[in-house]
């Protein structure tokens, strides 16, 4: 007896919960983050969150030249991450002018964001990189530095959200290159912009490894649907804009939660958001065009490529995914 394709993918992603013992992870954007918070008196609250550096070296912050510190530093281990707080005193001047920079880029790959928040109320970010190690905390109206700021971090984050972009790789090979996959791309974009900016707004809300779990299982879900037999025609395969609309309002909520760990600007809020989902939509387009050209060179390379690979492809997706799922459900009881 001849079993359906389905049956192989259900077994090769019990194979990997065997097998990837917990080294893939979905989202691979967890930068550092240094937080500063101005109190009368001229006293500014840290918090230094140095990601992935609790037994290896990482990034040291580089505070203001006139604050001193006034009290011993409290650190704490968190997952992966080192977490620590103290106080400064930076004078009567605070923050404003100040400069705050970062060393260690060149041992690390990754970025460092700073948030202030100033005395007035209002909340500063920047993101800190290898070409740009130091900023100096500006007067207010720089609004230009802000949307720059959370463009890139929106193109960074899709760029490394491993698990959207299999979702979308899922979509393009469903659809295949055809015009349709205009049309089902863009109900993907429409349908994450608008959770994103309702969750965000703090108008709905879906729990963050609840949205995880079922953002690993939309990827389980193509790949079942990617390993049927090509005359098996399912709703899926007649109308996969329904399906990348009604899944990319669950990858909505994925993206906001991303957001909601670095934080928003207050009195800014509209034009960080603006601009973290315009870099989402940038980033995605640069790894649709990067797909839709590979797989159009290989299509010229050779027209017909065995079907095993096509197999393959569609089993390491599911497999990968199970995993995802189980491991982002198994974290409700950790």
């Amino acid at each position: 007896m001849r079993c359906p394709p389905t049956y192989f993918v259900q077994r090769a992603a019990l194979a990997a919960c065997l097998i990837l013992a917990g080294s893939a992870s979905g989202h691979g954007f967890n930068p550092s983050l240094l937080q500063l918070t101005e109190f009368p008196g001229g006293k500014v609250a840290v918090l230094w969150k140095s990601a992935g550096s609790v037994d290896a070296k990482g990034l040291i912050p580089k505070l203001p030249a006139q604050c001193r510190e006034i009290s011993p530093r409290a650190s704490i281990a968190s997952g992966a991450d080192q977490v620590e707080r103290w106080m400064l005193d930076c004078g009567p001047q605070g923050l404003l002018g100040a400069q705050v920079a970062m060393d260690g880029f060149e041992l690390i790959g990754e970025d460092a964001l700073v948030r202030v928040t100033l005395i007035d109320g209002r909340t500063l970010s920047t993101v800190l990189r290898a070409d740009s190690p130091s900023w100096t905390v500006p007067e207010p109206g720089s609004r230009v530095a802000t949307l720059a700021s959370y463009l890139a971090l929106g193109i960074k984050h899709i760029l490394l959200g491993y698990d959207h972009l299999l979702f979308v790789l899922g979509l393009i090979l469903l659809v295949g290159l055809r015009r349709r996959l205009l049309v089902t791309i863009t109900a993907f974009t429409v349908a994450h912009s608008i959770t994103l900016s309702l969750a965000t707004l703090n108008l709905v809300h879906l729990p963050a490894r609840a949205a995880e779990a079922v953002i690993a299982l939309s990827i389980v879900f193509l790949a079942v649907e990617l390993a049927r037999q090509r005359e098996q025609v399912t709703w899926a395969w007649r109308h996969p804009w329904a399906v990348a609309f009604a899944f990319g309002l669950l990858h909505g909520f994925g993206f906001a939660g991303a957001l909601a760990e670095i934080g928003l600007p207050q009195g800014e809020i509209p034009l960080a958001l603006l601009g973290f989902n315009v870099g989402v939509e940038i980033g995605q387009l640069l790894f649709v065009a990067a797909a839709i050209g590979t797989l159009a060179f290989a299509r010229r390379l050779r027209p017909q490529w065995p079907n095993w690979i096509r197999v393959a492809v569609v089993y390491s997706i599911g497999s990968l995914a199970s995993w995802w799922c189980f491991e982002r459900v198994a974290a409700f009881w950790t």
